[in-house]
């Protein structure tokens, strides 16, 4: 009879979760809400246990030990999880281990510190990262002018920029907007924030938070900008020490010189481009392929295609494009997308259109640190325009064009590993 309990003890120990040693959250469609997986994974390094990132296995699925917490969490947020034995898990990193197999494991060891770069006051656009960030449940910190210029950035890991325009036209909006009360306090707000650090200028201002920007990437940041925040800031860069504003914007008017002394060595991503003139233009320069001749085009045909990476060769763009569709839909912004002919050598397009010529989603290395640029402002809303409502990101659990966001928000949490060359 002893003999007889040991073994109906043994065996529901064997059945039990506390065997069932790990939790896996597919994220290939299988996954019922893939945005709130990446809030699972980053609660959980938070709460100190490290989680697998299993490159192109299932769309680039995360499995962690099994905890009863966990699994609760899972449940709560509705996300899709398989509870699986140890056996069972080993198997799968020995299929990911093979030599032949186009996947790879990283682990993600401790949750990224996350700052936004916003303006404090409302403006009249939503932004798709604090969306995603606030629907993932993943914790951030809202910076502005203040906090960089009072190098609080060293505090973070990871730094979004909102859509800021650096070179101090207040987003080339004054053709359009000039008279509207949210650009009139714009105006306010920013020239207020000027004279307070001691700058005459608000281009003055903006280049000098651009620059303390830049010595975060330096120093080991990873920067990661949408829609205008990604030309604007490399225009920035390259006109430190000229002015490009018209007078309505500064006061006074521009370098007639300005596009001959651009530094284009000084920027991230993009060089030889020419800048806009006219500040009647709802453009920043000839880098956005917004307004291209080809770009006139109906949705349904408009779709960029993500790279495929080899996962154990080139694990950071890997990482940077784990998703359960290769083929995304495009959709618009003040800058939509690059041109090719604008890109510096050394960077990195993980996401092109082809029949435009453009390159939607790039990435590069500035010092010790990392950048990724996403053109477009909304990947659930294909032309988002002032006033118009935020996306409900509870239609839209699954969107591969807001997966590449969160992607690059866990990309700081994975253990250091170096490219193979």
């Amino acid at each position: 009879m002893r003999t007889l309990l040991l073994l109906f003890i043994s065996l529901g120990l064997a059945l039990s979760p506390a065997k069932a040693t790990h939790i896996l959250i597919p994220m290939d469609e299988d996954q019922s809400n893939h945005l709130k997986s990446y809030g699972i994974a980053y609660w959980v390094i938070a709460k100190g246990v490290e989680v697998d990132w299993l490159l192109n296995y299932r769309g680039g699925s995360f499995a962690f030990d099994y905890n009863e917490a966990f699994e609760s969490e899972c449940v709560i947020r509705g996300v899709s999880y398989e509870v699986i034995p140890t056996s069972q898990y080993n198997n799968i990193l020995m299929e990911i281990a093979d030599p032949e197999a186009n996947m790879d494991m990283v682990k993600l060891e401790k949750e990224p510190k996350i700052a936004v770069y916003s303006p404090k006051n409302k403006q009249p656009w939503d932004d798709a990262v604090t969306l995603v960030l606030t629907y993932a449940e993943i914790p951030y910190d809202v910076v502005y002018d203040d906090e960089v210029l009072s190098d609080d950035l060293a505090k973070y890991d990871w730094l979004h920029l909102h859509h800021e325009d650096f070179t101090g036209q207040y987003g080339k909006f004054y053709a359009s907007q000039r008279n509207q009360a949210w650009y009139r306090e714009e105006v306010r707000s920013n020239e207020e924030m000027a004279q307070k650090w001691g700058f005459d200028k608000v281009s003055h201002l903006k280049r000098a938070v651009a620059l303390k920007i830049r010595d975060f990437v330096i120093g080991g940041g990873y920067l990661f900008a949408m829609c205008s925040a990604t030309d604007s800031y490399d225009i920035a860069l390259a006109a430190e020490d000229v002015d490009i504003c018209e007078s309505m914007f500064d006061g006074d008017p521009a370098d007639p010189q300005a596009q001959e002394k651009l530094d284009y060595s000084a920027t991230f991503a993009f060089e030889d481009f020419i800048i806009s003139r006219n500040p009647y233009e709802y453009e920043y320069s000839t880098i956005d392929a917004t307004n291209t001749r080809q770009r006139s085009v109906s949705p349904d045909v408009d779709f960029f295609t993500l790279f495929d990476f080899s996962a154990k060769w080139d694990p950071i763009p890997t990482m940077l494009t784990q998703n359960h569709y290769r083929t995304i839909k495009g959709f618009y912004g003040q800058t939509t997308a690059f041109l090719k002919q604008y890109l510096k050598s050394d960077v990195l397009i993980m996401g092109e259109s082809k029949p435009f010529n453009e390159a939607r989603y790039i990435h590069g290395e500035f010092g010790k640190g990392m950048w990724t640029f996403y053109g477009g402002h909304d990947p659930e809303d294909y032309r988002h325009f002032i006033g118009d409502p935020p996306t409900d990101l509870n239609l839209h659990p699954n969107s591969p064009g807001y997966r590449l966001i969160l992607n690059n928000v866990l990309f700081p949490a994975a253990r250091k590993k170096k490219q193979r060359t």
